[in-house]
């Protein structure tokens, strides 16, 4: 009797029940807990990191990266970037639409910023490839009168 007591005891304690005991409902049903499934799920989503939809130089197939980097090399002017948000545009010297820059697929040590002189080439944008980025972005001749971060935080004056 008293050990019928300490089961019930034991059972209504908060407690997570010993080993020996039979499996809870949940288990018995063959539900995971929810780390279990992230952990076998086959998406992408780990850590909490969104994966980025445009191809980044680590993403890109062999095939288009070489195709951009025998592709000719155009001028332009950075018009916006935001480092936080990994991304901006790029205003081509010969006019048209701006150009999308990825953080990735800048070359040198500095962040570029609003007026800044750059080289580039031009990669489509899957899926559809109906629009570019800029690839291969340097930066040629910083604006002047700014203030320039190079990607370990250091700030410089143009």
């Amino acid at each position: 009797m008293a050990a019928l007591g300490a089961r019930a005891r034991s059972a209504m304690s908060s407690e997570p029940p010993p080993p020996s005991q039979p499996p809870t409902h949940q288990s018995s049903v063959g539900l995971l807990d929810t780390q279990q499934a992230r952990d076998r799920s086959p998406s992408p989503l780990r850590g909490n990191v969104v994966p980025s939809p445009l191809p980044t130089r680590r993403t890109r197939t062999f095939s288009a990266t070489v195709r951009a980097s025998q592709g000719p090399v155009y001028k332009g002017v950075c018009k916006c970037f935001c480092r936080s948000k990994g991304h901006g545009f790029i205003t081509p010297a010969d006019g048209g639409p701006d150009i999308f820059l990825h953080i990735s697929d800048v070359e040198g040590e500095y962040v570029p910023v609003e007026g800044d002189e750059v080289t580039y080439k031009m990669c489509s944008i899957p899926p559809k490839n109906e629009k570019l980025q800029a690839v291969e972005v340097v930066i040629t001749h910083l604006a002047p009168g700014t203030k320039h971060e190079t990607w370990s935080g250091h700030v410089v004056s143009s």
